[in-house]
């Protein structure tokens, strides 16, 4: 479970038995109650912690800042088709004019013209490109993509992800991101 967290809410890195994120992409974090109910549980081993404690009357704990699960989750080959990856996988841009502002998704077969909902078919494209193509096809709108569509690999979002990193990461995090990163010589 991947939740959306402020970092003022003191959010715990969740990474797998391999001590690798989760998820990059959104990045894999859990609200530190349910960090504290996987650790109780026997999910998870504390790999962090921040100085800020939880108590009750008769027990306290430092909240974890980054837990590894005990049992190896396998990650999926091919990402989900969501409207995230698809703008992840076009880098956040118009695939017909480039700009990042006021993106949906296009069609480049219209659906009415047997076009399907798949990633071969849907690209990222702002309102105005959109609204200019319509249920035209390519070539009647003069309208190509920059790029050809198609289902990226967990590899390949991860790749365009680090063009967009979080706006927080918390230090404790940074020994876990980015492992997969090939190294300058």
């Amino acid at each position: 479970m991947t939740v959306a967290v402020s970092p003022d809410g003191l959010p715990a890195l969740v990474l797998n038995a391999d001590y690798r994120p989760l998820s990059y992409y959104p990045l894999s974090l859990w609200s530190w109650q349910d960090a504290i109910k996987a650790v109780f549980l026997d999910r998870v081993n504390i790999v962090a912690e921040y100085e800020h404690a939880v108590s009750s009357p008769t027990f306290s704990m430092k909240l974890p800042s980054v837990v590894s699960l005990k049992a190896y989750v396998k990650p999926s080959r091919h990402p989900a088709f969501t409207r995230f990856n698809v703008f992840l996988r076009d880098r956040f841009q118009c695939q017909y004019c480039g700009t990042p502002d006021d993106l949906t998704f296009d069609h480049v077969i219209p659906r009415h013209r047997g076009g399907a909902t798949t990633w071969e078919n849907v690209v990222a494209a702002c309102s105005p490109c959109n609204l200019k193509k319509g249920g035209m096809m390519p070539a009647h709108a003069k309208m190509w993509p920059l790029q050809k569509p198609y289902q990226p690999t967990v590899h390949d979002l991860h790749n365009n992800g680090r063009l967009f990193p979080p706006n927080h990461l918390h230090e404790s995090w940074m020994d876990y991101l980015y492992w997969d990163v090939e190294l300058e010589p």
